[in-house]
């Protein structure tokens, strides 16, 4: 079941596939809602709206991004498992994030949001058969399909666990 067809992905999501691929679906599920909320409550509140540099996102503004991002991976996945075939847009990251006013909230209310995001991204991929995670379609202009974009979901997490290590906490 770990297995995933990455021709079926548009390439520049294989960095975030691969993050996540050593794991079958379900074990992939179980590691995300554990693995970056664990990480994230480690860090110190007083860092959270920390920025490494000038017009970078602070620590605040990554969670959201990552809170925006699973938001709308998962309607795509939901669409295309439930045969809705009509193209689905893109998003501007950097457009969300200067609107998200995540640096006026507390770590608690965003960790509260992400443990709760995570878990319905959890219970939406664990419902869907294999018919369903074989399901594709359109997002970004791009094709993909559902099983892929699960593995979207967590890369891209782990891929922002990563560079806050990096970049925020050395």
């Amino acid at each position: 079941m770990s297995h995933v067809d990455l021709s079926r992905v548009f390439e520049y999501y294989h960095k975030y596939i691969n993050l996540a691929i050593n794991d079958d679906l379900k074990t992939a599920l179980e590691k995300h809602q554990i693995e970056l909320s664990s990480f994230l409550k480690d860090i110190p509140k007083k860092k959270w709206n920390y920025k490494y540099a000038e017009g970078k996102w602070s620590i605040k503004e990554v969670v959201q991004h990552i809170i925006d991002a699973e938001r709308i991976f998962t309607y795509r996945a939901l669409c295309f498992a439930r045969k809705d075939h009509t193209p689905l847009p893109s998003f501007d990251e950097n457009t969300f994030a200067a609107n998200s006013k995540a640096d006026d909230r507390s770590k608690k209310d965003l960790l509260k949001e992400l443990k709760i995001v995570q878990s319905s991204s959890a219970q939406m991929f664990d419902s869907f058969d294999d018919e369903q995670l074989n399901q594709s379609g359109i997002a970004s202009e791009k094709p993909t399909y559902v099983k892929g974009i699960a593995y979207i979901v967590f890369g891209h997490a782990l891929h922002h666990k990563d560079i806050l290590e990096e970049r925020y906490l050395k």
